[in-house]
């Protein structure tokens, strides 16, 4: 051994160990306590990012959420439009990995069943703020336009909620003689139409009101009635009928 190698000191002083990044103050108890307040005050005084947060702390088990939450609503806009967000777009946002997107899209889908059970089987004229309430549920904050179509039997009960076509940012194409075929497999004697404006403006456009006619005497000429066809904004509905345009 070369004897100009400089040996390690018997005493020296061991390498200090690295010190963990603090996290910020708020974290500690913050699941708890967020959770605490959900179970006293229910969901309605809580924020949506909030709400956010304890969707996620199912999926992240550790570490601070905030960011992620906040993270969705700057993409999405607020919780509505998060969880209505498809998969592979909540997928985009920093921090949400697969499992978190499918939960996000397993509490939609849980909303969704929730509303159409206080409609399905049930006589839409003594139903129909429910019926609204699932129309909004179902495709106020849908990022492109769906088209559904509501069939009822002679007693105008709700026997069939089916989407007939998804589309663009500002159209879904529709087909009289699908609707036509459809109605006449499932019995139906009348018909509602809703179909939803991702611009948030329920307002017909002059081809919503073409489609509306043509569908009009289709459904005519086989003696099925339309009731009405709904145009699902951010924040209100517009009714063909009650715009005189049926």
């Amino acid at each position: 051994m070369s004897s100009n190698a400089v040996q390690p000191s018997l005493f020296e002083a061991p390498a200090p160990a690295p010190v963990k990044a603090r996290q910020p103050s708020y974290i500690a108890g913050h699941r708890k306590r967020l959770r605490e307040r959900f179970l006293v005050g229910g969901a309605d005084p809580l924020p949506d990012y909030e709400m956010l947060e304890l969707l996620l702390f199912r999926t992240i088990r550790n570490g601070d959420v905030k960011p992620a939450a906040y993270r969705l609503i700057d993409t999405f806009g607020d919780f509505n439009r998060t969880i209505s967000a498809p998969i592979d777009r909540l997928k985009e946002v920093e921090g949400i990995g697969h499992e978190v997107a499918l939960d996000l899209k397993l509490v939609e889908a849980a909303a969704h069943r929730l509303s159409q059970a206080r409609v399905l089987r049930r006589q839409v004229i003594s139903s129909w703020d429910a019926l609204l309430d699932y129309c909004r549920v179902s495709m106020a904050h849908r990022e492109t336009e769906q088209f559904r179509i509501l069939f009822l039997d002679r007693k105008n009960v709700l026997i069939a909620d089916e989407m007939q076509g998804r589309g663009t940012v500002d159209h879904v194409p529709v087909y009289p003689r699908e609707v036509i075929k459809r109605a006449l497999d499932l019995n139906a004697s009348a018909l509602i139409l809703v179909h939803n404006h991702p611009s948030g403006d329920p307002t017909p456009s002059t081809a919503d009101i073409d489609m509306t006619q043509n569908i009009l005497r289709a459904c005519g000429a086989v003696g099925i009635t339309v009731h009405d066809h709904l145009i699902v904004g951010k924040s209100r509905e517009t009714s063909f009928r009650a715009e005189g345009l049926i």
